[in-house]
């Protein structure tokens, strides 16, 4: 992973005290609300329905074993809320409890940060120089800036990759840092890189996409997309560029967001994503970007050409490591020595087909901890777990994890030969559920317990469909399918691109929700990057596990052999699952909130 030169060093630590003193300034009446706030927003630091929250860049998912223990000091010591805070919390959840407003603990995000809850503003400046000492910081998780760029969780050992993603993330986070004609655009902005046939990064989803590509002459280059992004108005990205040079992405990119900057709405936050100029501008967008490109490189020289000596620097970062004492064994040995284990140990058997992936390097494998169990919110690691998670890196993954769009941790450098030893310190943490892209494995956002801007909580309804989908036997009969839950319609969760998504809606001042069916996240397991479509009208908390398990079942009723829960919406339409949908409404039960 990307190794921190003197001068990143010194940047960090100087944006932390940088942060301090403007901390300082406002705490003592020196700098008012409106000015502060910004210069909070720009470090990570938002203020949300209880408490403030902390968003952690971990650009493209990449962490080291000493972040995380750093992360576990912080959830430990920082990320608890003041009592008479958390006590009307709890009082204003009525029966909930403290299952979906955990403290001491971080949040893995679907944009691979860690967030966290409960640290109090007057402890952040703290917090920030704890972070430094290890290379981290939360410059540019928040704000209309252009956010962390994402890539896919098995970038630099999937078997399907065509050329390794990371160390043009990496070159994209250095330029964009605190770039000085992108830190006030008109929205938040985000780019995703996939380098791989499979696109596991949802580039579809994203401001800007970005495929690489070899054309017929072996040359690198990037298939780009421009305007795609959910909330309101989900859009899938358009193509604008079949095949740009690899050395020319930034001054690419710069022309992308200085169109976009120029003539993006300001004067409505609802229509000033770069999604909606590129859908009403259509080629005249494209032109414009290609115009200002040919003038960035013919007049300005191409100031931004990214030179093959630093592209060279930062690729050297991002060699497999060594893994001491681990000698090589012939992988048909490896793979014998897996099947008999497996054999013998059923549950081994079911982690080894779904949380274990194939590598590039036929003696390791990556490997997904689940963060997804009964009693604890999706994403969610207690200090605890994060100190276990750190131990478990250290000891079979080279000191590297990475953290996944699904909200979960994979070790990518795990000798075969220790799988067995790895699942039984996981199972015994609780880690090793074997239900990686089941139905369990869901994604979902904080939503109202939390979130100040969410219509509905989010955390009830996973934690209700994950108590009803415990058997494995079952979750492997429906297969592979994705369920995104978001309290409210800026999609946090990415409930547009489920297989079946769940959005908390506003109705009368309650809490409602709409069931989407059929989206996709642009992978070869979903298709086609597609938004769900909304099956019947809204259903009450109480409802909704139901409303799943009767789309469930009508899946496996109409299913034809080896039919995948998204092919079987796709061939039959939706009007058989709204039927089904229709018969598990049962208004007069009481609210799954307050059962």
């Amino acid at each position: 992973m990307y190794q921190y030169t003197p001068f990143d060093k010194t940047f960090v630590k100087q944006r932390a005290r940088q942060f301090r003193d403007q901390l300082n300034r406002w705490q003592a009446g020196k700098l008012a609300e409106d000015d502060f706030r910004p210069l909070r927003l720009q470090n990570g630091w938002y203020v949300q329905r209880y408490a403030p929250m902390l968003r952690v860049a971990v650009p493209y998912g990449e962490i080291a074993s000493r972040q995380l223990r750093v992360l576990a000091t912080i959830a430990r010591e920082y990320d608890e809320p003041e009592a008479a805070v958390f006590k009307a919390a709890m009082e204003g959840q009525g029966l909930l409890g403290t299952t979906f407003l955990p403290k001491n603990c971080a949040h893995f995000t679907t944009r691979t940060n860690v967030q966290f809850n409960w640290i109090p503003l007057s402890k952040s400046a703290d917090v920030m120089d704890l972070l430094a000492t290890v290379d981290m910081h939360g410059i540019q998780t928040s704000g209309n800036c252009i956010r962390n760029t994402t890539t896919d969780a098995l970038a630099g050992v999937a078997v399907d990759e065509i050329v390794d993603p990371r160390p043009y993330a990496e070159i994209i986070r250095q330029w964009t840092t605190l770039h000085p004609e992108f830190a006030f655009l008109p929205r938040k902005f985000k780019i995703a890189i996939s380098g791989a046939k499979d696109d596991r990064a949802a580039t579809g989803w994203h401001d800007v996409g970005l495929h690489l590509v070899k054309n017929d002459a072996g040359e690198i280059g990037f298939k780009v997309f421009v305007g795609g992004g959910m909330g309101r108005t989900p859009v899938i990205g358009t193509v604008i560029r079949e095949f740009l040079p690899w050395n020319q992405i930034m001054n690419y990119i710069e022309a992308i967001v200085r169109v976009y900057n120029e003539h993006g709405r300001r004067d409505n936050k609802y229509k000033a994503r770069i999604k909606i100029l590129v859908k009403s501008e259509g080629q005249q967008y494209i032109d414009d970007v290609e115009e200002e490109y040919r003038q960035i490189v013919e007049i300005d020289g191409g100031p931004h050409t990214v030179p093959q000596a630093e592209f060279d620097r930062v690729a050297a970062c991002f060699v497999a490591p060594q893994l001491a004492d681990i000698a090589d064994v012939d992988p048909a040995a490896l793979q014998a020595s897996l099947t008999a284990q497996a054999a013998e140990h059923t549950a081994f058997g079911r982690w080894l087909q779904r949380n274990v992936h194939a590598h590039q390097n036929p003696q390791l494998r990556a490997v997904t901890l689940s963060f997804k169990r009964p009693g604890q919110s999706p994403g969610d690691a207690t200090s605890e777990q994060l100190i276990a998670v750190a131990d478990l890196v250290d000891k079979y993954s080279a000191g590297e994890a990475r953290v996944t769009h699904d909200q979960n941790v994979v070790l990518p450098w795990v000798h075969a030969s220790r799988l067995f030893d790895l699942w039984q310190e996981a199972k015994a943490l609780g880690l090793a559920s074997a239900n990686v892209q089941l139905l369990t494995d869901m994604i979902a956002c904080p939503g109202g317990d939390f979130c100040a801007l969410a219509n509905a909580r989010s955390l009830p309804i996973a934690e209700a469909i994950t108590q009803r989908y415990q058997d494995l036997d079952e979750l492997d009969d429906i297969g592979e399918i994705d369920l995104h839950i978001s309290g409210c319609i800026n999609s946090c969760g990415h409930h547009h691109s489920g297989h079946i998504g769940i959005l908390g809606v506003d109705k009368d001042g309650k809490e409602w929700y709409q069931v989407t069916l059929g989206g996709s996240d642009g992978s070869d397991l979903s298709g086609a990057a597609v938004a769900g479509k909304v099956i019947g009208p809204s259903f009450s908390a109480a409802e909704v596990p139901d409303v799943i398990e009767a789309v469930l079942t009508t899946y496996r009723s109409l299913r034809e052999s080896g039919e995948t829960f998204q092919n079987t919406v796709r061939r039959t339409g939706l009007d058989p699952f709204k039927e089904a949908a229709k018969t598990a409404r049962h208004p007069a039960k009481e609210e799954l909130a307050t059962a």
